[in-house]
């Protein structure tokens, strides 16, 4: 009877990682998909198939969409290789503001779309970091899809930068619902959602964050959150600099 009961909870456990699997991957290709569908339907307006430099952007955003989907489904292997210390991730001297600045361009189209902002203020006079860009990248760009998927309505975000003593500390702000202590204490956990009211209606975090959290420490930075309900998130990033 014991054993029966046992196998039971295993098959529970293996089924809810399935559900959580499959709801994280789903989750994780709706942000490009959804600039790839806003820069289709941009290059179908007249006004602008009149002007190549604007078709040549969109082609470009469709095209970068298309590689990071293909980049979150290699983000499951990279997580089980990070915490087995398996993944080789190579780093080059490489500016914290010129990455802030690639990853702002894969969601601007739906920021913008929401009649949303992202504005920079960059106080920090160095942003020289050994980092790997693809990767950082992915972070950052996984921070501002979810203070876009937490922002009920127009999206607005402030990332800001300075320099403390020998680092640099980025700031990811956003004005949408905020979370409690007890989520905050627990989104970097591999998986983990916040229900939101209908028990259906699951919004980010999961895989995205638990893969920022591992490569900002492969990075030998340091990721916190503050958050209050109802007045937003802050994602703090501190970073060693290179000389």
């Amino acid at each position: 009877m014991q054993q029966t009961i046992s196998q039971l909870i295993k098959q529970r456990k293996i089924s809810q990682i399935k559900t959580d699997f499959i709801n994280n991957m789903t989750h994780e290709f709706k942000t490009p998909i959804a600039t790839i569908n806003l820069a289709l339907d941009s290059i179908k307006n007249p006004k602008i198939s009149k002007h190549p430099e604007m078709l040549k952007r969109y082609h470009k955003m469709i095209r970068d969409e298309n590689k990071r989907m293909h980049a979150q489904v290699e983000n499951v292997l990279r997580i089980s290789k990070l915490e087995k210390n398996e993944l080789d991730i190579s780093k080059e001297r490489l500016k914290l503001h010129d990455i802030i600045q690639q990853a702002i361009t894969h969601v601007e189209l739906i920021v913008k779309n929401k009649e949303g902002y992202i504005k920079t203020h960059f106080e920090a006079k160095k942003s020289s970091i050994l980092a790997n860009e693809s990767h950082f990248t992915n972070v950052i760009v996984n921070i501002l899809d979810n203070a876009i998927k937490y922002s009920t309505n127009e999206p607005k975000i402030d990332i800001y930068t300075e320099n403390v003593k020998n680092y640099i500390v980025l700031k990811i702000a956003d004005q949408g619902i905020g979370m409690s202590t007890s989520v905050q204490k627990r989104i970097f956990e591999k998986f983990y959602r916040e229900h939101t009211g209908d028990v259906h209606n699951v919004k980010g975090h999961g895989l995205g964050l638990a893969y920022v959290k591992q490569i900002v420490d492969d990075h030998h930075g340091e990721i916190t959150v503050e958050s209050e309900k109802g007045k937003g998130s802050t994602f703090i990033i501190k970073l060693p600099l290179i000389s």
